[in-house]
């Protein structure tokens, strides 16, 4: 089995001792953080506010978040080349409960999985393709990745990345 990446990812905290209209700080997050000793699912995906990432992708996750919890996965995560910032607010605008939306900012993890491309023709810059995992302990157990991997790809495939393509997988 493949390992995930090691990498620290630049997350954002709450902590209500601070105050103020901004009570957050930056905590870096390490891969076995997250990962040790965890069966997780990730999914990751082009952007936050993007259409089918908005309107299909986290939403049907998030839906489905206690059958997952049901078949033992403890946590499930969204990845996206996206800053912590940007993250915090599309999970506000999505109203996102469950789904840990975890910022790739720079890209690292993408980049170290494979994934990362260049949607430069949607004005994008580097960004994940859409895949999803389901990890345990660290090691990649099943990986949807979708149809078509490449840079400045025409089309936005989501086929195989999904919350019930991955559920069916976990249920057998």
């Amino acid at each position: 089995m493949v390992k995930v990446p090691n990498v620290t990812f630049k997350t954002r905290v709450r902590n209500d001792a601070l105050g103020g209209p901004n009570p957050f700080e930056w905590k870096d997050l390490t891969s076995d953080e997250i990962f040790k000793g965890k069966k997780v699912v990730v999914f990751s995906l082009p952007g936050a506010f993007t259409p089918t990432c908005s309107t299909s992708h986290l939403p049907r996750y998030e839906e489905l978040y206690d059958e997952f919890k049901a078949q033992g996965v403890d946590s499930i995560v969204c990845i996206s080349v996206n800053d912590a910032f940007v993250m915090y607010q599309w999970g506000l605008s999505q109203g996102a409960k469950n789904v840990f939306l975890l910022p790739d900012g720079n890209g690292e993890f993408t980049r170290k999985m494979g994934m990362l491309v260049n949607k430069d023709n949607l004005g994008f810059g580097m960004r994940s393709w859409r895949y999803s995992m389901l990890v345990d302990d660290g090691e990649i157990v099943k990986m949807f990745s979708e149809p078509g991997y490449s840079d400045n790809c025409p089309t936005d495939p989501f086929e195989v990345s999904d919350a019930d393509t991955m559920l069916q997988y976990i249920k057998g």
